[in-house]
C-alpha cells in the first residue's frame, strides 16, 4: 500500500463565506489549532498520517453538498465533520448519507437532525451521527429559568416563527412545547411569524391578554429586538425572556435603544471555560482553549468552542479504534460504539436518546453586562452539568 492510500483524511466543511460567516469562527479556529498537532493516528500498531482539509460551505445548502462532494471526490475525505446552521448542517449529513460516508455534526437540537431527516427508531440512519442537546432539554432548562424568575406555573407566550425552530418548538409529541406544559406551564402560541418579521404587534397583543409576564422565543436578534421595542411601546417588558437561538455570541445587534436585543436575555449553556471537562487529545481544558481564543482572535470567547474541539476528538478516537480506518463501514461502527470524555463533556452513542445520537448537557445563563467584555454569559443555574457553578444570580429584564 503506497503513503497515499494510506494517508487518512478528515473534511471539514466549515462556512467561511456568506451569513453564517461568523458561526463558522469557532470551527474554523479549532481546525487551524488542531491541523499541525493531528499530523497522525495510531490504530493498532499502525501509524497512518493525517489530513485535516477544510471547504467553505458558503452559508447555503447548495454550497453544502458541494463541499461534501469536493471533500469525498477531490480529497478522499474518510469522514466529514460540520457544526451549526439550520439548513447547512442537514445538507451536509444528506450528503454524507447518499456519499456513503461517515459524518459528524453537532450545534442543532437533536429530535430536528433525526427526525427531521426522515428517520426513526427503526430506522436509523447508515452514516450521520451527531451530537448535542434536545428540545426536551431546552424546555427543561428554561422552565428551570422561568420558576427562578417567577415560581411554578407561568403563563409564557411563545415567540416562535413559522420555520424549522417554531415548527420543532411546537411540535406536539418531539417538541419544546409538551415538556415545557408537563412541568405546569401555559404557553401561549399566537402562531408562527415569517422572518424577518415586519411587525410583532399581533404577539405583543396576545401575550398581554394572556397575562403572560414570561416569553420564550427561538427569534433571530433582528426579530428579538423588534418585539422588545414594541413590548416597551405598550410598557409591557416581560419579566424574562429566554431564547435558544443565536445567543451562543455575544450581543452585538441593537433594538431599540442602545442596548443589545440580548441585554439581560435568558438562554442555554452547553460549554464554558467554567465547565469540569478536559479533551481526550491532549488533556485541554474548557479554560485553556478559551484563553487561546482570545489569545489569538483579540474576541470574546464562544460557547461553540467546545463543541468544535471535540468534533476532532470523537474523529481521531474513530480513526483510532475502528477495525479498518481505511474502509467507510468499519470508522461508521466505530462512531456507532464511541464512548468518550471531552472538552465539551461526556459522549455516548451507545446510550441513544436514538441511534447515530450522543447527548449534552445543559445548564441555564443569561447575557449581562460584563468586566472584561460589554456582555458575558453568566451561569445562573448548573442545570444537568454537574460540577459546574452559577456564576450570578438571575437579573429582572429591563425594557430594550
Amino acid at each position: 500500500m503506497t503513503d497515499r492510500e494510506e494517508t487518512l483524511t478528515v473534511g471539514v466543511v466549515v462556512a467561511r463565506t456568506g451569513r453564517l460567516a461568523s458561526l463558522g469562527d469557532p470551527l474554523a479556529f479549532v481546525l487551524d489549532l488542531l491541523r499541525p498537532r493531528l499530523d497522525a493516528v495510531r490504530n493498532g500498531g499502525r501509524r497512518h498520517p493525517l489530513r485535516l482539509v477544510a471547504r467553505d460551505s458558503r452559508s447555503t445548502a447548495e454550497g453544502a453538498r458541494e463541499a461534501v462532494r469536493e471533500l469525498t471526490a477531490d480529497e478522499d475525505a474518510r469522514i466529514v465533520l460540520t457544526l451549526a446552521g439550520t439548513q447547512v448542517l442537514p445538507a451536509v449529513a444528506d450528503a454524507c448519507e447518499e456519499a456513503g460516508v461517515p459524518c459528524l455534526s453537532s450545534a442543532f437540537p437533536w429530535q430536528v437532525y433525526y427526525f427531521g431527516r426522515g428517520a426513526d427508531e427503526e430506522r436509523p440512519f447508515a452514516w450521520t451521527y451527531h451530537f448535542c442537546w434536545g428540545l426536551d432539554d431546552i424546555a427543561e432548562t428554561f422552565a428551570d429559568l422561568w420558576e427562578r424568575a417567577a415560581g411554578p406555573g407561568r403563563t409564557v407566550g411563545c415567540l416562535w416563527n413559522d420555520g424549522p425552530q417554531g415548527s420543532w418548538s411546537r411540535h406536539g409529541e418531539r417538541g419544546f412545547a409538551p415538556v415545557a406544559r408537563a412541568r405546569g406551564h401555559r404557553l401561549v402560541d399566537p402562531g408562527g411569524y415569517r422572518e424577518p418579521a415586519e411587525t410583532l404587534d399581533g404577539h405583543v397583543a396576545a401575550f398581554e391578554e394572556a397575562g403572560a409576564d414570561i416569553v420564550t422565543s427561538a427569534a433571530t436578534a433582528r426579530d428579538l429586538g423588534l418585539f422588545r421595542e414594541l413590548a416597551a411601546g405598550r410598557g409591557r417588558t416581560p419579566r424574562l425572556i429566554t431564547c435558544s437561538r443565536w445567543l451562543a455570541y455575544p450581543p452585538t445587534t441593537t433594538g431599540g435603544g442602545d442596548r443589545p436585543a440580548q441585554d439581560r436575555v435568558a438562554t442555554l449553556v452547553y460549554w464554558t471555560p467554567s465547565h469540569p471537562y478536559r479533551s481526550s487529545l491532549d488533556g485541554t481544558r474548557a479554560a485553556d482553549l478559551a484563553a487561546a481564543y482570545e489569545r489569538a482572535t483579540g474576541r470574546q470567547w464562544l460557547q461553540p468552542l467546545g463543541l468544535a474541539y471535540a468534533l476532532f476528538e470523537v474523529a481521531h478516537h474513530a480513526l483510532a479504534t475502528a477495525d479498518d480506518p481505511t474502509e467507510p463501514a468499519s470508522l461508521a461502527a466505530a462512531v456507532s460504539r464511541t464512548r468518550l470524555e471531552t472538552v465539551a463533556g461526556p459522549l455516548d452513542w451507545t446510550a441513544g436518546p436514538v441511534p447515530n445520537v450522543a447527548t449534552i448537557r445543559l445548564a441555564g445563563g443569561q447575557w449581562q453586562p460584563g468586566e472584561r467584555h460589554p456582555y458575558e454569559l453568566a451561569v445562573v443555574t448548573g442545570g444537568r452539568v454537574e460540577g459546574l457553578r452559577p456564576s450570578a444570580d438571575l437579573l429582572p429584564l429591563t425594557s430594550a
